[in-house]
């Protein structure tokens, strides 16, 4: 296997111990993502490729892939090697995994995207690659031109790598604009130009050089750009090009002639971009640069057959999918004629009107506008599939959360924008109304006002009021100097303050009154208001100090000037918890922290390669800080000793803003010049004091004073205002308060992404009054017995807007005349079937429809049943009221499940477990009929089908909250809680299952084992060694306390104190709390069990003893003889070898354990790949068989286990399983043989059941789909890129994704190394 290649060294040693570290994975997860829009500024930046698209922002590429499960574009990766304006992609035609991409700092990059990473950089060539494309005559060359030429061609690979010039292109008069090259004609290539020419070269021909301007342009020096250039796909000769004020012209290349003339409704309109459409010959679409106006044409026609209003916005750039996305209802596509060309006019696909084939093509369009939305638009369907709207094109400079609203973040652009988003959809809700330059920065006002002040480069400052959409106030006391921040007082909402590039920090009221005008001796880049002292702000300067205001007073001189920094100061930030401490982030890497009461910098964090940006103090821990700088990391800071506890890596370039919501206090979002936003939860950093909220001990462990929190070794205590309210509310109640303070901490401290929604289906399960429920539940997933009812409450609403439509096609084709006449013959002839039939024969289904009751209500409902069927295949959403009417839940339900439409699923399906939809009775002859009771047995199926579909898509897309969401919705508790433990939401799985109570226990008390074992790891992001050894030692009674919470507990405290460390001292007070035996007598109790020939209590008692290694030989030899023998089975040897695993580390690694250790870690393994097997873990399913397989290689044992039998089991497993999930769709495979068949039925009674519901199939953590721009690691499991979160191993080299290494953990604890080493990704 691939893996093998990364770790086969440690597997050829069996004492190689010295200077393992602990495994790791980083502090700080990212939770959430927003992409950038696609910019405005050059033509070539969307392209497509089989079931991928790309759309470029100014410096990063984005990748989206579609997920055949469900339907639907999923951002695979982000692209980010480009350090200026990215001017062009293009795909390669021979491989789909290839990309190429120009920019302004006159780089051109090859891509691979399947493996995400460079293949090829081609740097210092001569002028910006304005436009670019592959050669479609050679698999490895790249073309790229900039303005006059020449065409440059860079072969890749081969002996004939390099750069050439073409021979003949260049030279031009005017700047091109576009080129293409034929995909027919080999070496053929034209040229768009500036002045509205093209120019055309092909190899054996005379060149043509600015031919085929516009007609009206002839003879004059006007310009009207290219702005668009489309060979015909079906033709050597002929293309379409758009000009920006002329229009749309088809033309012979051969001949230089115009053949059509395309017209437009008005002469306003102008073209943005074009595009054929593959799958019907002749049509073409193009986008509307003013408004957002897709128009269907064909070659035949000179105006547009049909056009559909997208967006307010024009068109930038728009792509058609070559292979659109695979429906599980497929359309059958039309016979392929392979000798026309695309004037042909398009023909009718079998067994459709021509009206469906003219004015419906079947085809997905990438559609790219110039506010930076990007979608993918589906003609046929005439919907989305998939539309980001508002995304930012450019460096992102500053992000922050609305005062009263945690969910609503606003940022500020370069592009000259400021946005708000809701972070729990990802989705932009209003946009600024732009032309402000570069925004700089942002304060909203402070309380529920919906104003935000922003600083921009040329215009000032300003303030929008966010609901009306407009500009409510202007400040130009800078004059035309850029303003680097603003400030509005949260102490005080009067003032604003603003510092710029001409050396002045101005505070002002909010309606334009002066009060200061403090002077500097350079450029201010930064100010702060003080939190705790309203009439004191900070400020930091180029002239690399740091100075105090106090606007109190009249005096325009500092307070305080703080020296130190080598560089300029660029922001600076007052600790909310620390009257008079601040710290500064200067251009010379360093971060300071400042005691304003001394006079003094108190630390200095080093630790930052380059420039210094975001600062953020936490809210609740008060020496927590945050730092981003221009190096591309984000840093999380102990500023008691100056220690970094961590380093992010997730974003592709300068990182600028740092915020979170005081009520939301370890949610963080940061922006960056990669135009991204990310979420982050901070929640790892104080796992202890999470626990202790959990384990419910004292408030004094869980909240304290800053005193108290800021000294050496005291472990992390809430001190900020959020954590007091929770206190006083929390002991406001008599009855249960620690249920109240579950749910509040957890409000607190979960991330968004459902937290929320999932406390408010808890309440309505444990029978909260509904009046109770927050306004913004119907926007969730709301419980069964309130879906109906708020969507119908939704549906009386709308009823008061009114809806219009946009463009109407171009109508019903004529009917054919003698079928028409024969049809109104039988008419009159009473012969309603047979009219009915020639009706429908035309397409006139409603007439059919109208009288084919007239016939029979079973001919009318089966010829419903027609038109349903065939509304389906044509993935219409005609076909919902043929459904609904004749009660055809079940069609309906596998109607919206097949187009990824699963929330529409679940309504249809809970409204007829309501009786809202009653299949229709038709009496059968003997007069019997079907019971209601049944239809509603079949509905509650449905149902449940629909919901598990859903919570498994919202599972997979990483977001493990709302898929307990979704189970709790429909009263499965126990699923709800599986899929929270398998997204690894221990904390939240707790929380939720101890309010639940009984239904949820033993979920709860699996978590609650699981969270333990997270507690069992010794400490490594703090530096000092002491301390390191206080916190394990208070980690042990957390995880102690955890257990002591769970019935039946005493084996799994037993494990808790076998590994325990400590000395005997410390090891007899665990096992006193523990109820268990002194140390002194764990010895006396193993003999006397083994002379008793109880080989548990025997291992036990060893384990805890001072002499634990004992125990190894008689578990081992007890294991090897029950799978010696044919009759084992899983459940009878993993207790053992579970409670073996829990040797203490220094004990299992000793050098006369060596053959025990090599033995347990082989049998650990084989009955960790038989868990995986029935647990569903498929990708770690051969790595553990692989591991296995190895160690019995390459070590010296002696187990009844042989390679061969493992290669053999593997192999059934194989075959058996992957026939099973075979898609009708995919390859052909080899069925698997009789004997593994055999192999495979033997596993699976060795395997029996997982006793716990849902537990089964793979973990998917919080961020497992988002990108990262960090450096790529290759899983050691797998050998593949990993994506989402990455866990490093205790080499501290080899890395394995952290699903992987969750999985691996719950079915084998130690290290795929080999080493000993247990892993503990929890």
């Amino acid at each position: 296997m691939a893996w093998m290649t990364y770790i086969s060294h440690w597997f050829e040693q069996d004492d190689w111990y010295e200077g393992l570290q602990r495994a790791t994975m980083s502090q700080v997860r990212q939770v959430g993502l927003l992409a950038a829009g696609c910019q405005p500024w050059n033509k070539d930046v969307c392209a497509a490729s089989g079931d991928r698209f790309a759309y470029c922002a100014t410096l990063a590429i984005y990748i989206y892939q579609l997920d055949h499960r469900y339907n639907e574009f999923k951002l695979h990766a982000i692209m980010s090697e480009h350090k200026k304006t990215i001017t062009a992609i293009s795909w390669c035609p021979h491989n789909p995994d290839l990309f190429a991409s120009g920019s302004t700092d006159n780089l051109v990059i090859v891509w691979n995207v399947a493996e995400q990473k460079v293949i090829a950089k081609l740097d210092h060539i001569k002028g910006t690659p304005a436009c670019l494309g592959w050669c479609w005559n050679t698999d490895d060359a790249v073309a790229f031109v900039s303005q006059k030429g020449p065409l440059l061609i860079w072969t890749i690979a081969g002996p004939d790598s390099g750069v050439s010039a073409h021979k003949e292109a260049h030279s031009f008069v005017s700047d091109i604009c576009i080129f293409r090259w034929n995909t027919q004609k080999k070496g053929k290539v034209v040229f768009g130009h500036m002045d509205g020419s093209i120019s055309i070269f092909q190899p054996g021909n005379k060149h043509q050089k600015h031919v085929l301007r516009p007609e009206s342009l002839e003879g004059t020096d006007e310009e009207d750009p290219v702005t668009a250039l489309e060979w015909d796909p079906l033709s050597t000769d002929y293309l379409l090009v758009a000009n920006l004020h002329h229009g749309i012209r088809l033309l012979d290349s051969e001949s230089l002639y115009c053949i059509t003339t395309f017209s437009f409704p008005t002469a306003a309109v102008s073209v943005q971009c074009l595009a054929w459409v593959p799958s019907a010959p002749g049509m073409f679409i193009t986008g509307d640069s003013q408004v957002g106006i897709l128009r269907i044409w064909n070659v035949s026609r000179t105006t547009p057959i049909d056009n559909f209003k997208l967006k307010k916005t024009g068109f930038h750039c728009l792509h058609v999918v070559n292979s659109p996305p695979k429906k599980k209802f497929s359309v059958r596509s039309p016979n392929k004629n392979h000798y026309t060309s695309s004037t042909s006019e398009a023909d009718p696909p079998p067994n459709a009107t021509q009206n469906q084939a003219v004015s419906l093509p079947p085809g997905h369009v990438v559609c790219c506008f110039l506010d930076g939305g990007v979608g993918l638009y589906d003609m046929a369907a005439r919907k989305w599939d998939f539309l980001r709207e508002l995304g930012h094109v450019e460096t992102i400079f500053d992000c922050k959360f609305k005062p009263d609203d945690p969910n609503l973040l606003a940022t500020a652009s370069y592009d000259g924008t400021i946005k708000v988003w809701d972070i729990n959809t990802l989705t932009a809700l209003y946009t600024s109304p732009g032309n402000e330059g570069v925004i700089f920065a942002l304060s909203w006002a402070p309380g529920d006002s919906d104003c935000i002040a922003g600083a921009t480069s040329r215009n000032g400052a300003f303030i929008w009021d966010v609901q009306k959409g407009k500009m409510i106030q202007r400040f130009n006391e800078h004059g035309k100097n850029g303003i680097f921040y603003i400030a509005w007082s949260h102490k005080d909402s009067k003032r604003i303050a603003t510092c710029s590039g001409d050396g002045f920090c101005i505070i002002r009221t909010i309606d334009g009154k002066l009060l200061h005008k403090y002077k500097h001796p350079a450029a201010v880049f930064g100010c702060d208001w003080s939190q705790n002292n309203k009439d004191m702000i900070a400020t930091g300067c180029e002239d690399k100090n740091v100075r105090i205001f106090c606007v109190a007073t009249s005096s325009s001189q500092p307070l305080k000037v703080f020296s130190g920094h080598t560089a300029r100061v660029f922001h600076v930030k007052w600790s909310p918890l620390r009257e008079g401490i601040l710290c500064s982030g200067s251009d010379d890497g360093s971060i300071r922290i400042w005691d304003y009461t001394q006079d003094a910098c108190i630390n200095i964090l080093n630790g930052h390669t380059a420039p210094v940006r975001g600062l953020m103090w936490n809210t609740e821990i008060p020496y927590l800080l945050i730092s981003g700088s221009w190096d591309y990391t984000i840093k999380v800071w102990d500023t008691r000793d100056g220690v970094c506890l961590d380093t992010v890596y997730d974003h592709g370039a300068d990182v600028y803003g740092l915020t979170c919501h005081p009520s939301r206090p370890f949610t963080m979002a940061s922006c960056s010049r990669d135009s991204t936003v990310r979420l982050w939860s901070l929640i790892p950093l104080i796992t202890p004091l999470q626990i202790n909220i959990l384990a419910d001990r004292s408030w004094e462990e869980i909240i304290g004073n800053t005193d108290n929190a800021i000294k050496q070794g005291t472990p992390p205590l809430l001190c900020g205002k959020v954590s007091r309210d929770v206190k006083q509310e929390a002991e406001k109640l008599t009855c249960n308060p620690h249920v109240k303070k579950l749910r509040l901490f957890s409000e607190c401290l979960s991330p968004p992404g459902g937290s929320d929604n999932l406390w408010n289906l808890v309440a309505v399960i444990k029978g909260q009054d509904d009046s109770l429920l927050p306004q913004n539940y119907c926007k969730g997933m709301m419980h069964s017995k309130h879906l109906v009812k708020f969507k119908t409450s939704e549906a009386q609403e709308l009823t008061t807007i009114k809806v219009s439509k946009f463009g109407g096609g171009i109508g019903a084709p004529t009917k054919e005349k003698k079928l028409k006449e024969a049809a109104e013959i039988h008419l009159r002839l009473g012969q309603i079937q047979r009219y009915c039939e020639l009706m429908v024969e035309l397409g006139e289904w409603d007439k059919a429809l109208s009288i084919a009751p007239g016939v029979s209500v079973k001919y009318w409902r089966k010829l419903m049943q027609r038109r349903a069927d065939q509304l389906i295949q044509e993935d219409k959403d005609d076909v919902i009221p043929y459904c609904i009417a004749i009660g055809d839940v079940k069609k309906l339900v596998n109607f919206f499940v097949s187009r990824g439409q699963l929330k529409e699923a679940l309504l249809v399906a809970q409204a007829a477990c309501e009786g809202n939809m009653q299949p229709l009775h038709v009496s059968p002859p003997n007069g019997t009929s079907c019971s209601d009771d049944i239809y509603k047995e079949d509905f509650n199926e449905i149902l449940h089908k629909v919901i598990n579909e859903l919570a498994e898509w919202y599972f997979q897309d990483g977001r493990a909250v709302l898929a307990a969401c979704c189970h709790l919705a429909v009263d499965d508790i126990e699923l709800a809680m599986a899929y929270l433990i398998r997204g690894n939401e221990l904390e939240l799985a707790v929380s939720v299952g101890t309010v639940l109570g009984e239904s949820a226990a033993p979920a709860t008390h699996y978590a609650l084992q699981l969270l333990a074992r997270k507690c069992m790891m010794t400490p490594m992001c703090f530096p000092s060694v002491a301390y390191s050894f206080l916190l394990c030692y208070t980690n042990r009674n957390l995880a102690a306390d955890l257990l002591l919470m769970t019935p039946d507990n005493e084996v799994q405290l037993v494990k808790l104190c076998a590994f325990y460390p400590g000395c005997n001292e410390e090891i007899n007070d665990l096992h006193k709390k523990c109820n268990l035996p002194p140390v002194e007598e764990c010895i006396l109790l193993a003999e006397k069990a083994h002379a008793d020939g109880n080989v548990f209590e025997t291992i036990k008692y060893y384990l805890l003893s001072q002499e634990p290694e004992k125990a190894l030989p008689i578990g081992i030899d007890f294991v090897k003889g029950c799978i010696s023998s044919s009759d084992w089975s899983v459940d009878t040897v993993f207790p053992v070898l579970d409670l073996l695993s829990f040797i203490r580390t220094e004990k299992l690694l000793l050098h006369t354990c060596t053959t025990a250790r090599n033995e347990l870690l082989i049998l650990c393994g084989y009955i960790g790949a038989l868990l995986a097997i029935r647990r569903q873990y498929q990708s770690i399913v051969p790595a553990l068989y692989e591991y296995t397989s190895q160690l019995l290689k390459r070590r010296v044992v002696s187990v009844p286990l042989k390679i061969e039998h493992l290669s053999e089991e593997l192999n059934a497993w194989r075959a058996c399983t992957q026939s099973a999930n075979q898609s009708s769709e995919e390859s052909p495979y080899t069925p698997p043989s009789d004997s593994q068949r055999t192999i495979y039925e033997t596993l699976l009674k060795r395997l029996k059941e997982e006793p716990l519901k849902g537990i089964v199939g793979p973990d998917y953590v919080t961020g497992s789909n988002l990108p990262s721009h960090s450096d790529i690691h290759i899983s050691c499991l797998t050998g593949l890129k990993i994506q989402g979160p990455v866990y490093f191993l205790e080499d501290g080299k080899s890395t394995v994704a952290l699903n992987d290494a969750l999985m691996w953990a719950k079915v084998n604890p130690f290290s795929p190394l080999g080493t000993g080493i247990r892993l503990n990704p929890f």
